[in-house]
């Protein structure tokens, strides 16, 4: 931000640069907050409010849109507060040095003009926190900036950028779905795992057990070859990590689909979540971190369970595996400098393309429309496997979030010029019940067995196919 303002001492003797004021007044928030105040870009939506307001109706955040006025109006607010704050406290420091300067005699007399100032600065000072707190909310209702040439509207006008393995898709009649294949070979029972937690949850058995962990070892070896750090992160978060990461109900949602952690002691407060995603802690490993510019871009590559409230709405995505409330998901990670974000976003669709070809599966990918953005996507690619019960059915996504998390996490790299914030971006590698799905369903055979992609031999001990124990 180009803006800033510096909150005095009582008693302050510090001139005033008008120029590097530090901008000091913070929001209110827990004292255990680990996450710094966010640093939204106040003076583009300014200059930028019709575009910052169309922007929110096209990504279907339209009951943001009038909060850029809102905002508008704010800054403008905040600014004029500044100002004024500004001219006390340089008329305090300019009594100061006169007290310092005074005889003996005049001192009294010009102590007790700058008392007179104490009241005025120190309700300024609250005025300008109740704006700043006014200002940053708003501000946090607005959604990223959209890439120029991502579709506009609903889901269905995603356009086709590419399609995988064309020949490979299935179009044989009598082809059992997924569950009845489960349920013939015995890999995985639902019904026991209803009576335990209830629906959309899950027991994987036998062989589905070890598909699972072929592709996590295979997802895994397949980035870290790329450059990808491994990293098991925790599936536990602060719940303002996650909103800090754009993940926080559109306004008026009924429902945030996010597990709460309930905890047995009464004093802590602490807010925690079951995170949606491994982006979320991803993101969250370098909150406050100030980057070599010579080391970026930097990857890595998670592991984590992933965990949903949404599963179960009803029809085909309520039956079997496809909308569970959790999951094993391999997430790739990335911070770039913001020149390099969109070569980025390319390399990690390049490396989820590899491995759903590589898996044998028939693919199309998707450059996603804007209501399909969410908060923090600045553009978005989805993969949708073909499953022959279902139809398509997205198996990984690939974001570019810009600055949109760096500046609410505090992820910053150092230049000749200063600091300046990262872009981030995220995509998955493999979500395992998705992918089970399309390997059954595609892999099926004449007499009852499932064929295992080539590629995750290796790790299940060799075997060319699942057949029932």
């Amino acid at each position: 931000m180009n803006w800033v303002c510096t909150a005095c001492k009582t008693g302050g003797r510090r001139a005033v640069q008008p120029q590097k004021l530090r901008r000091t007044f913070a929001v209110s928030s827990a004292a255990h907050s680990p996450l710094p105040k966010p640093r939204l870009d106040y003076k583009y939506v300014r200059d930028n409010a019709e575009l910052v307001e169309k922007n929110c109706v096209d990504r279907n955040f339209a009951k943001a849109a009038p909060n850029v006025a809102k905002l508008v109006a704010f800054y403008d607010d905040f600014t004029e507060k500044t100002r004024g704050l500004n001219n006390m406290l340089r008329q305090r420091n300019a009594l100061t040095d006169r007290i310092k300067a005074a005889p003996n005699g005049k001192k009294k007399e010009l102590v007790q003009e700058a008392s007179k100032l104490k009241a005025p600065i120190q309700a300024q000072e609250q005025a300008l926190r109740d704006t700043e707190a006014q200002l940053l909310n708003t501000g946090l209702t607005l959604p990223n900036t959209t890439h120029p040439s991502a579709p506009l509207g609903p889901e269905e006008n995603a356009i086709t950028v590419d399609l995988l393995n064309p020949s490979s898709k299935l179009d044989t009649p009598n082809l059992k779905d997924h569950v009845t294949i489960a349920q013939d070979l015995d890999l995985v029972d639902f019904t026991a795992a209803s009576r335990v937690s209830g629906g959309s949850w899950y027991y994987l058995k036998n062989s589905a057990v070890l598909l699972e962990q072929a592709l996590i070892n295979y997802s895994l070896q397949k980035a870290i070859s790329k450059g990808f750090m491994p990293v098991r992160p925790p599936d536990v978060v602060r719940t303002e990590v996650a909103a800090a990461c754009g993940f926080r109900p559109r306004e008026g949602a009924a429902d945030d689909q996010t597990y709460r952690v309930s905890h047995g002691s009464a004093d802590n407060t602490v807010d925690l979540c079951l995170a949606g995603t491994a982006e979320i802690p991803l993101a969250g490993l370098e909150i406050d971190t100030i980057f070599p510019e010579s080391s970026l871009p930097r990857r890595v590559v998670g592991v984590g369970r992933a965990f949903r409230a949404e599963a179960g709405a009803g029809g085909l995505d309520a039956k079997g595996l496809y909308r569970v409330h959790e999951f094993t998901k391999i997430e790739l990670f990335a911070w770039t400098e913001p020149h390099a974000s969109d070569a980025m976003l390319e390399e990690i669709r390049t490396l989820q393309e590899e491995i759903v070809s590589e898996l044998g599966l028939h693919a199309r990918v998707l450059d996603m429309p804007t209501h399909e953005l969410g908060a923090s996507a600045y553009r978005k690619y989805d993969i949708e496997a073909w499953m022959p019960s279902r139809g398509w059915g997205e198996v990984s996504s690939a974001s570019n979030c810009t600055d949109y998390q760096a500046r609410r996490l505090n992820t910053r790299y150092r230049t000749q010029d200063g600091l300046k914030f990262v872009h981030t971006l995220n995509g998955t590698a493999v979500a395992v019940p998705r992918m089970i799905i399309a390997i059954l369903e595609n892999g099926q055979t004449e007499d009852g067995r499932v064929r295992i992609p080539e590629v995750l031999r290796p790790f299940i001990g060799g075997a060319e196919f699942i057949e029932k124990r």
